[in-house]
C-alpha cells in the first residue's frame, strides 16, 4: 500500500493564513481559501494575487461553472459567492426561517446540484469539537432549492460524492468517521451507514476527504497530522503522519492537480504554505473540469 516519507514533499505558495481549501484548475492554477480576504490565486508560475475581503474564516469552496467560486465562512455562518475580481456576496445564510449556522464546505457535482455542509447550528460552533452534539447536516441546492438531506451529524466537514455519484460521503469530524448515504433518484438520501473505522482512532478529528480514480477515499485527520486512506472494501490505511507539524500542521483537506491528476496539494489550519506530493493514483476529476 502507497506511503509517504518526509523527503516525499515540497511546497508550494507561501505567506498564506489558514488555507484550508484548494481548488485546482486545469492549467495548473490554484484557488485557496485565504482568511486575510477570501482567496489566493497561486499561478502556474508561482505569482500569488490576494483577492477579497471576507475575512473571518473562509473554509469549504467548490468552483461555479461560470468560474466564480462558492465558499462557505464558518465564522460568518453563511455561504458565498465570490468572483475571480474579489467581489463577494452571500448566497445562503438562511434556511426555512432559520440561521444556517457554522458554513462549512460546499461541493458541486456534474449534474450542477449543490452539496452543502453545516458543521452545527450551535452560536458557538467550537461546542460541538468539545462534546457529542449531533446537530450537524447537509443542505442539497437543486432545481427545488436548498432543503435539508442529511441530518443529525457530528459536525459535518467535507461532503464528496463517489466517481458514479451513487453516495454522497460526509465527514464526521466529531465521530472521527466518515458516513455516507445512497443518493436517491430525486436527489434526497436514503439510510446513513458509516464507512470504514468508527473512529479512525479513538480521539481523530477527520476533516478533509476526497477520492481517488481506483476508489480511495483519502482522509486528512488534525490531531495527529495524518493522511490516511479507506480502500472500497472500507479497510483503512495510514499513509504519512508528522506529529510535529513541520510538513502538515493540522491538514484539512487535499486535492489531486496537474495534467494527470497525480500531484496532490495539502491544506491546513496552521500551514502557511501547501504541503505536495505525488500520489500513485490519479484524483477523480472535479465537476468543472468537465
Amino acid at each position: 500500500m502507497f506511503t509517504l516519507r518526509p523527503e516525499d514533499f515540497s511546497f508550494t505558495g507561501s505567506g498564506l493564513s489558514r488555507p484550508e481549501c484548494i481548488v485546482a484548475e486545469q492549467d495548473g492554477t490554484l484557488w485557496v481559501s485565504d482568511n486575510r480576504g477570501a482567496i489566493t490565486r497561486i499561478a502556474p508560475n508561482g505569482d500569488q494575487q490576494l483577492l477579497g475581503h471576507m475575512g473571518g474564516k473562509p473554509n469549504g469552496m467548490t468552483m461555479a461553472d461560470d468560474g466564480s467560486f462558492l465558499m462557505a465562512n464558518i465564522a460568518l455562518r453563511a455561504f458565498y459567492k465570490v468572483t475571480r475580481d474579489g467581489k463577494e456576496r452571500p448566497f445562503l445564510d438562511s434556511l426555512d426561517g432559520q440561521p444556517v449556522g457554522a458554513a462549512n464546505f460546499v461541493e458541486r457535482d456534474r449534474l450542477g446540484r449543490l452539496w452543502l455542509s453545516v458543521s452545527s447550528r450551535l452560536e458557538n460552533h467550537l461546542r460541538a469539537l468539545e462534546r457529542d452534539v449531533p446537530d450537524g447536516y447537509v443542505i442539497l441546492i437543486d432545481d427545488e432549492g436548498p432543503r435539508i438531506v442529511a441530518d443529525g451529524l457530528l459536525f459535518t466537514n467535507e461532503v464528496r460524492l463517489d466517481a458514479e455519484m451513487r453516495w454522497l460521503y460526509m465527514a464526521e469530524t466529531r465521530g472521527g468517521r466518515v458516513s455516507r448515504a445512497p443518493i436517491l433518484s430525486d436527489g434526497s438520501l436514503g439510510p446513513c451507514e458509516v464507512f470504514g473505522p468508527d473512529p479512525i482512532f479513538e480521539g481523530a478529528l477527520i476533516d478533509g476527504i476526497r477520492f481517488d480514480v481506483d476508489g480511495n477515499l483519502w482522509v486528512t485527520e488534525i490531531t495527529r497530522n495524518r493522511l490516511y486512506i479507506i480502500a472500497p472494501d472500507a479497510t483503512v490505511h495510514l499513509v504519512f503522519e508528522d506529529p510535529g507539524g513541520t510538513i502538515l500542521d493540522h491538514p484539512s483537506s487535499l486535492t489531486f492537480a496537474g495534467p494527470d491528476l497525480k500531484t496532490v496539494h495539502v491544506g491546513g489550519l496552521g500551514q502557511s504554505r501547501l504541503a505536495t506530493f505525488r500520489a500513485q493514483s490519479a484524483g477523480v476529476a472535479p465537476a468543472h473540469w468537465t
